[in-house]
Order: C-alpha cells, then structure tokens, then sequence
C-alpha cells in the first residue's frame, strides 16, 4: 500500500492518501505571501513589484527546445518542472485542454514544486469547446476535484474559448446563454476561475457584469485581433474577479511561418510589453493579484519575455 505522503505545511489539517487542504485556510495561508522568503535562481529583480502578488510564468513548461537554455543538458523531461520552479513562481498547465492528468501525474507536479508555486491550468476543451457548455456537470466536476490535488500548488483554473466565427452561428447572445448557468455550477469557493473570449465585440459590459456576479476573472490577452491594453483598461469594470489573469498569446500562425524552434527571441515585443506595464503596476498598487503567463508564440521563447517583463515593471 502506497505511504500517505507527509504534511507539507501548518494549515494541512488532515495528512494521509488525500492530504486536502481546506479551501479556506489554504487561500488564507497564500494571501500571507509563503513564497517571499522563496528565491528563484534567476528572477530579475522588481524592485517595489518583487511581492507576492505578482506571478510571471510560461503557457507549459515541457519544451524540449529549452534544453540547453533555461533547463540544463540532460536534464530528464520529469525534472523539468523542478528546474523551471528554480526560475519562476508560477506556471500555465497546457496538457490539461487535452484531458484531465491521472492524480498520480498531478500529486508529482505538486511535489516537485517548492511551496509558494502555483500551477494554474486550462479546463479540457470537451467543456469549451466540444460540448461547449451543454451537458458537461461531468466534465467540470471530474476537472475540478482532480486538480484539487494540487492543494496549495492550485493557482486558477481558466476556460479558454475559441474565436467564434460568423459562419458558426453562435452570437454573442448564444454564449452568454450558456455561460450563464455554466458559471453557476462552479464551485463557491477553493477555487479561483477566469475566462478567455476571444471575439473582441464581446469584451463588454454585459460580459463584464455576468463574470463580476460570480467573481470570475476575464483572461486578458495579447493577441494581434484583440483590444490593446489601452483600450481594455478603459473599461473601468475590467477587473471583474478579484484578481488579473494576463496571457500574452502573439501570432501563431505568423511566428510558426518563421520557425517552430522555440529557444530564442525572433520578435521583439519590449515596446508591446511596455504597454502592458502601468495597468499591471495600477493593479499591484491596489494590491491586486495578477496572474500572467508568456506562450513562445509570442515572440520565440517564453522565458526571455517572463525576464523582460520583470525588468520593465521595475523601473
């Protein structure tokens, strides 16, 4: 029989096969910042933004092409999540849009990780896109109670939607139909969620007003069709959960026509970043939480642009 694993923390209340951790007590210990003391090997330093609320990271960490660079030659592809937890707080689980991991594959992403780290994950697309909201209790409950495993690793759980083209038929009335009761049937609390939309006509207050309601954060992205930093943060309801939940996407199919290795910088973006820079300082001067993640189609190797961004929000 497979040894309980031991408690990792003083709010563990119950140690042993399921080593939960009370949704509230866990939230409350992370709001304390327990990874202040935690040193990243090669954070840049952020001056007044160096804090626990602020959470850089990549879209996935198993690229392959990221040995020799940011993980050692060698280094087992097991390992890499370790070594990429030497560099950064927190992560984006991509496989998760896939299908939802065994709990053994989830409890080793736990555990190879420092406390203070957070994953944050994708939900399956059979929620968002195949059954795109309909009928699928299931799925959500299945994706909900697997990723609880990661206990105080758990950062937020995003529902990434695609572009809905016109010849799909589904209007902007459709989706806040179905959104609307799906919102309902997330959990209360334990969990933090966000949402990606990407038709730009549907950034808007009635999307604003149905997320604030469940206290869901609206995915902020940096993608070439969608509204710039500028104008999203117009809106003064912008920030519609409690904290910010930032993905800088780029232009897949304009960056893959240029190379499919991704271990270098091909696109400069300093100048995109810097736009991103005051509404994310805005954010932590009102001691917000803002969560971002970097995917190497954005400009050819994700880590570079976590890096950038750190030194841009120090000056």
């Amino acid at each position: 029989m497979r040894r309980p694993p031991p408690c990792r923390k003083p709010t563990d209340r119950t140690c042993g096969a399921e080593r939960w951790v009370p949704p509230e007590a866990d939230f409350a210990f992370r709001r304390k910042g327990v990874h202040e003391d935690y040193r990243y090997g090669r954070d840049v330093m952020l001056g007044p933004y160096e804090d626990s609320h602020l959470r850089l990271g990549a879209s996935s960490w198993s690229s392959k092409h990221w040995l020799g660079k940011l993980y050692p030659k060698g280094t087992k592809p097991t390992d890499f999540i370790t070594e990429y937890a030497r560099h950064y707080s927190t992560v984006e689980i991509d496989s998760t849009f896939y299908g939802v991991p065994r709990q053994s594959t989830i409890e080793g992403w736990r555990d190879r990780t420092p406390e203070g780290f957070l994953f944050s994950a994708k939900a399956p697309k059979t929620i968002t896109h195949d059954k795109f909201l309909e009928k699928c209790g299931p799925e959500l409950d299945h994706f909900v109670k697997a990723m609880a495993h990661l206990a105080d690793r758990l950062g937020p759980l995003l529902f990434q939607f695609p572009y809905f083209a016109k010849r799909r038929g589904v209007t902007e009335d459709d989706f806040l139909l179905r959104l609307k009761p799906f919102l309902a049937l997330l959990p209360r609390s334990g969990f933090r969620f966000a949402v990606e939309v990407r038709n730009k006509a549907w950034i808007n207050v009635r999307l604003f007003e149905l997320l604030h309601e469940h206290n869901v954060a609206l995915a902020l992205i940096d993608h070439p069709w969608m509204a710039s930093p500028e104008q999203l943060f117009r809106h003064k309801d912008i920030l519609t959960g409690e904290y910010a939940y930032i993905r800088w996407l780029g232009d897949r199919k304009g960056i893959e026509k240029i190379t499919t290795t991704w271990n270098e910088t091909i696109v400069d973006r300093e100048g995109d970043l810097k736009r991103w820079a005051p509404p994310i300082k805005a954010l932590l001067d009102k001691q917000k939480d803002v969560f971002g993640y970097v995917n190497n189609h954005y400009a050819g190797y994700a880590p570079d642009n976590i890096d950038q961004m750190k030194e841009i929000l120090s000056k």
